[in-house]
């Protein structure tokens, strides 16, 4: 397969245009008879308007035994043979006759572990605290519209499909992609109902109101090939046994024996990192961020980010992204978050008595305000206890806290606008950009819910923001505190084996574990780990 990038059309050009461009690339005639699709597509649009943005086009050409020479023949550095992927899961391949392995957890960490597993010819059993992803569903959508009391174990962090299932469903990464994982996840989701766009879309999405669709096709699947998975059956214990991980028990008085075990927990499975402290489970304080989400109408940021050509059909509604490096001792840096445009902000808490709030988008990305997660970095030197593994959670609770006694005990989340978080003053009502939190805002003063030099960072930041952004300034854009969710508060350790240095057979993966960052790098990481599991449990038989 050959590989031809940098092919750059406007926004207006027809397919034949596209394929003509390919063939000049090549130097081919054009009736020469080749297959070809495309790979990639991304936006230039570094230049607005409808006559400068242009579609940046990878294209895979398939030419058989011809490859070499039209390499050759072409004489250009967009023309290379494509890289073949490395990474595979095979089909219904004969049994594995190691135990059963068990995996923690049915978000796409966990379920990509499973799938690889139980292709490999093992009969995984996934053990997830939360509800299957309908009912799981109707708990956050019955909260986010009455409030009062979360479901402390079916919320947006607990339940089938993990975080990622109420989110804006972004699948782009900044990992490698060395081995092909990257592309068969991808591959994978389409395969299970995911629009077959992500495959060649820069910056792909599926979007909340078609992951489910997408988890349970792939949950058929794993349990069409012998897996079982155990719902509202949360990992209470491990037992651990001369250094060897032997099985778990659950919440429901369970005991499953297993020496392979693969930790697939999301990023607020706080009680889960309580309980592998006590089992002396090695870990360790790592960097997050918190901070607040912001608002603004998703048609000014389209008209920032692309002029005239704001509103084209083959553009969508504008993602954007900001980094600020502050030039100072600490040396923080500000940026954007899981950025959901045409998006919704919703409560995301999975403990009664703490607010927090995350980022939201169907497939469409139709609602009227872009919102983004505007953070600070926090390092585990800002912990009171910076020695103490569990000091993240620990900071993080305490803004929660916070953010949910500037609110109501009904789940309305403080709110400020930030015209007023600039002036250092309270907010009393709204102005033209409406918050789309569910259930709901409380006029208030936010920087009450984030530390101070967390706030003083933010307001620094937005003047330098606004000459990337115009119009991030304004000052109605509303601001809903608190974010402090944007990656696991630790990393639980492991060895070149992916393996748990405390206990053997023992597996942390993904982003509670702090592997991942998202649900593409979770898949990828569950895909690994589970694959280092299958060859160590296979190589000791």
């Amino acid at each position: 397969m050959i590989e031809v990038s940098q092919i750059r059309l406007p926004l207006a050009h027809q397919d034949s245009e596209l394929e003509r461009a390919l063939f000049r690339k090549l130097r081919l005639p054009k009736e020469k008879n080749f297959t070809w699709k495309i790979h990639r597509c991304s936006i230039d649009a570094r230049k607005k308007g409808s006559s400068d943005i242009r579609l940046v086009y990878t294209i895979h050409f398939d030419a058989g035994t011809f490859e070499t020479e039209i390499i050759s023949k072409a004489k250009s550095t967009d023309v290379k043979f494509a890289k073949e992927p490395v990474f595979s899961i095979g089909k219904n391949k004969p049994k594995s006759y190691y135990q059963n392995p068990l995996i923690i957890g049915a978000g796409p960490c966990g379920y990509f572990a499973a799938l690889y597993l139980a292709r490999s010819g093992t009969c995984p059993i996934i053990l997830e605290r939360g509800k299957e992803a309908g009912p799981r569903a109707r708990d956050v959508t019955k909260f986010w519209r009455e409030g009062g009391m979360v479901n402390s174990e079916s919320n947006v962090q607990f339940g089938e499909g993990g975080a990622g299932t109420f989110s804006d469903g972004k699948l782009y990464t900044g990992i490698k992609d060395r081995d092909g994982a990257v592309r068969l996840v991808l591959e994978e989701l389409v395969a299970h109902g995911a629009p077959s766009d992500i495959l060649y879309k820069g910056k792909p999405h599926i979007g909340t109101d078609k992951l489910i669709r997408v988890i349970r096709s792939i949950r058929k699947e794993i349990l069409e090939l012998g897996g079982q998975i155990k719902f509202q059956s949360r990992v209470d214990d491990i037992i651990i046994d001369s250094g060897t991980t032997v099985g778990v028990r659950t919440s429901i008085g369970e005991e499953i024996i297993s020496g392979n075990i693969i930790l697939a927990v999301g990023h607020s499975a706080r009680d889960t990192f309580e309980m592998l402290h006590k089992n002396r489970i090695e870990m360790q304080s790592k960097p997050f961020s918190i901070g607040a989400r912001i608002e603004h109408p998703q048609i000014m940021i389209d008209r920032s980010l692309y002029g005239s050509a704001a509103g084209h059909q083959k553009l969508g509604a504008a993602p954007y992204k900001f980094v600020q490096h502050q030039k100072n001792k600490k040396g923080r840096t500000c940026y954007s978050f899981c950025m959901c445009p045409g998006g919704l902000v919703v409560a995301a808490s999975s403990e009664h008595g703490l607010t927090v709030t995350n980022g939201m988008s169907s497939y469409a990305r139709a609602d009227a305000n872009a919102n983004s997660g505007f953070m600070v970095e926090i390092s585990p030197e800002d912990f009171e206890d910076s020695g103490n593994p569990l000091s993240g959670i620990q900071f993080q609770r305490q803004w929660e806290q916070k953010a949910f006694q500037s609110g109501d005990p009904d789940g309305r989340a403080p709110a400020q606008l930030l015209g007023d978080f600039m002036q250092n003053t309270a907010s009393s009502e709204i102005g033209n950009v409406i918050p789309s939190y569910r259930p709901g805002v409380i006029m208030t003063d936010i920087r009450e819910c984030l530390p101070e030099y967390v706030v003083k960072i933010m307001q620094q930041s937005v003047h330098s923001i606004s000459k990337q952004i115009e119009g991030f300034d304004r000052k109605d854009a509303v601001l809903t505190a608190a974010e402090t969710r944007s990656s696991s508060p630790l990393r639980i350790l492991r060895d070149s084996s992916m393996q748990s240095p405390s206990a053997k057979g023992l597996y942390p993966a993904g982003e509670g574990a702090g592997y991942a960052g998202g649900i593409l790098s979770a898949a990828v990481d569950g895909l690994r780990a589970a694959k280092a599991l299958h060859n160590n449990a296979q190589a000791s038989l």
